[in-house]
């Protein structure tokens, strides 16, 4: 296919976000092997199409392989996804870890197993990486996704924290890339439903019912419906941070600003109270 096929208004739209991330964030290098982590989501599949037509046109040259994980999920399709693979004629591998009857063992009756099951598939797609000489580790969340997450980890965390675009490498691990960090989830979903992606359900579990993302997402939504600014705003927010306007001192330390306080006890007033 020619790299100066005509795009869909979707493509342009999103491949110009991507391009606006990766030059923030210098998330791809020439010379890059960049693992793209396909769970058969429209999130995942709408990433790795869009980081080919990224290929095709950027100035540096970088390589591609779409990796997938069957976790042990009963029914879990994964010949739907690896077909699309093969057609579209990606470089790919296909995983089997059963992670699924640990998290099962773990995480009692009636709890959520979201946390677990994906830390257990990180430590395998980190390992994966390595095996397969990939510098970057690319995951599809997009910016629903940091701005709900944002959200949790200050209403159920206690911090103010999302998602890193850009997570530096350590210990020889591949660095970990968020390419669709602007993107909006609708733009996501409206492109995946045009171009008919083999789509497989993030259900399989069947855990996904009454967790705290669930509830944020609803709220995030009915406000962005009462003010379409909302979303744009939260996740400009991510990229506009004032210390001096927060409690951590540890970002004041070297400011000079006499907002910064004293250790507790060191004056005498405090000893009195």
């Amino acid at each position: 296919m020619s790299s100066k096929k005509a795009l869909h208004p979707l493509e342009k739209k999103l491949l110009h976000l991507v391009g606006q991330a990766n030059e923030r964030f210098s998330m791809i290098e020439s010379g890059d092997r960049v693992m793209v982590a396909v769970s058969g989501g429209k999130d995942s599949y709408t990433l790795l199409h869009l980081l080919r037509l990224v290929q095709r046109r950027a100035p540096v040259e970088f390589d591609i392989v779409a990796v997938n994980l069957d976790q042990g999920h009963p029914g879990f399709p994964g010949h739907l996804l690896e077909n699309y693979l093969k057609e579209q004629a990606y470089d790919y591998r296909m995983i089997a870890q059963d992670t699924y009857s640990i998290v099962l063992d773990k995480i009692p009756a009636g709890k959520t197993y979201c946390s677990l099951c994906s830390r257990l598939r990180r430590g395998i797609l980190y390992n994966a990486a390595k095996d397969l000489g990939c510098t970057k580790i690319a995951l599809g969340h997009h910016r629903d996704d940091l701005i709900e997450t944002l959200l949790l980890n200050v209403l159920y965390s206690g911090q103010i924290k999302s998602m890193a675009p850009y997570l530096a490498p350590e210990n020889g691990m591949a660095a970990v890339i968020r390419p669709l960090a602007f993107c909006a989830e609708e733009d996501v979903a409206e492109l995946a439903q045009h171009l008919a992606f083999p789509i497989i359900p993030c259900n399989l579990c069947g855990s996904q019912d009454n967790m705290h993302r669930q509830r944020v997402k609803k709220l995030v939504a009915e406000l962005h419906a009462e003010n379409p600014k909302v979303k744009p705003n939260l996740l400009a927010a991510l990229g506009n941070v004032v210390p001096s306007h927060l409690l951590d001192a540890s970002l004041l330390g070297d400011s000079g600003s006499d907002l910064v306080p004293r250790p507790v006890g060191t004056d005498a007033w405090l000893e009195n109270l």
